[in-house]
């Protein structure tokens, strides 16, 4: 179902192209058809076609920008589609034609080669900004619980070398303003005005060109492992187990052991795969949001600052040591994950590997049901990363809500509250 005409949209300055054939394609975001809805473009050849503000390739933008300054690329290159379409078909979903539903990715991103195919025939220059492909994950863990007979090789979710077969889904972010607004409930003229300043001022468009709805932001996406049938993520009566997972790149890359991302994550996939192998379907939600979304320099400063403090890294001080680095505990905001979970069609998530209340919350609150929370082995729990548990269990993390103390705190001292 198409969103009501804001009166944002029919201001146009007359500085700047109109929307139509003439020029930018309109869009009427939430709109059930993709045609009604109409094509993102962000192009950086032909300003006159573009409907968004920002570019595509989110932060990497800036890397084209040196491989045009450099002469690496040439100005306007156009990418050849042939052969790109996806390997595996997502949707069309109910919940793409709503417009509250979606508001942080393009629900038409992944197929814009064919339900576009007109527009990029008469020279519009549109870019996909989700790419769905099959890949093989090798990670020592799954080796390990093949060893220790907790997985075993089936040839076909787990093959005889340890490696599982996945569809891996690229999501650049799109932001729909008035619905991104919304989800934070703040004016759009606040939230515009706010990336605009905290930016520095790198898109005028936000505040000069309020007809334009369409934010591409210069920040990291997601990427989505799927573990067995993709299709079978929207039928609610075939087990889900998932994982929603904000980046950690010291835990997940390289197995610092101050916190429980790593661990998590890899039980995670165990879990997935096993679920795969019982007939039901796995899914790994990966967001670059690294630190809380704070970023790494942050997060290493906080590090030091928790560990230098009087008395040691001590739980009671673990968020207060955060915030007076950041300013926030927590930037990470999961209004917007819940996106990704409607555009793959989920109704029902029945085992959700996480102990987030802030994810719970955002996930149910969408209207997605979830069934079991499950928690991690307390022997994959780093001993470096207790404070973190005890910090996160103090601050409510825990799997009802509770504030647990004395025994209780004793009993659950070692599970991972990501």
């Amino acid at each position: 179902m198409g969103q009501p005409d804001s009166p944002s949209r029919h201001i146009r300055l007359t500085s700047h192209p109109g929307q139509g054939t003439a020029g930018a394609p309109a869009l009427h975001w939430g709109a059930a058809d993709p045609l009604e809805r109409g094509p993102i473009v962000g192009t950086t050849a032909n300003r006159s076609q573009r409907n968004v503000v920002g570019t595509h390739s989110g932060s990497y933008g800036v890397y084209r920008a040196l491989a045009v300054a450099a002469g690496s690329l040439v100005r306007g290159h156009r990418a050849d589609l042939t052969d790109t379409s996806p390997t595996d078909l997502v949707g069309p979903n109910p919940q793409w034609g709503d417009g509250e539903k979606i508001v942080s990715i393009d629900p038409w991103g992944a197929s814009v080669q064919k339900v576009y195919a007109d527009y990029l025939a008469e020279g519009y220059d549109i870019r996909p900004t989700i790419a769905v492909t099959k890949a093989h994950v090798h990670l020592p863990e799954i080796r390990q619980a093949i060893a220790f007979q907790r997985l075993q090789a089936d040839g076909r979710y787990l093959l005889d070398d340890a490696s599982a077969s996945v569809t891996k889904i690229a999501i650049e972010p799109v932001w729909w303003l008035p619905g991104v607004a919304r989800r934070f409930k703040v004016s759009e003229g606040d939230l515009r005005r706010a990336l605009f300043e905290e930016t520095g001022g790198m898109y005028p468009e936000l505040v000069t060109r309020s007809d334009i709805e369409v934010f591409l932001p210069p920040i990291g996406g997601q990427t989505l492992y799927v573990f067995g049938d993709v299709r079978a993520l929207a039928d609610p009566s075939i087990t889900l187990t998932a994982r929603v997972h904000d980046e950690c790149n010291g835990s997940d890359v390289f197995g610092s052991d101050i916190c429980t991302c790593r661990p998590y994550l890899t039980h995670a996939i165990e879990e997935c795969i096993q679920g795969a192998q019982k007939g039901g379907v796995g899914l790994i939600a990966y967001s670059r949001k690294e630190g809380r979304a704070l970023g790494e320099v942050t997060k290493f400063l906080v590090y030091n600052a928790r560990k230098r403090q009087e008395g040691g890294d001590r739980a009671d001080k673990y968020f207060l040591r955060t915030e007076c680095v950041a300013g926030v505990q927590d930037m990470r905001f999961q209004e917007l994950m819940p996106d990704v979970l409607h555009w793959l069609g989920i109704r029902k998530i029945h085992r959700l590997v996480s102990m987030s209340n802030d994810k719970y919350d955002a996930i149910t609150g969408s209207g997605i049901e979830v069934g079991e929370r499950v928690k991690i082995p307390d022997a994959l729990v780093p001993a470096d990363a207790k404070v973190e548990i005890e910090a996160k269990i103090a601050a409510g993390y825990f799997t009802d809500g509770a504030v647990p103390t004395g025994a209780d705190l004793a009993q659950v001292k070692g599970r991972a509250l990501e």
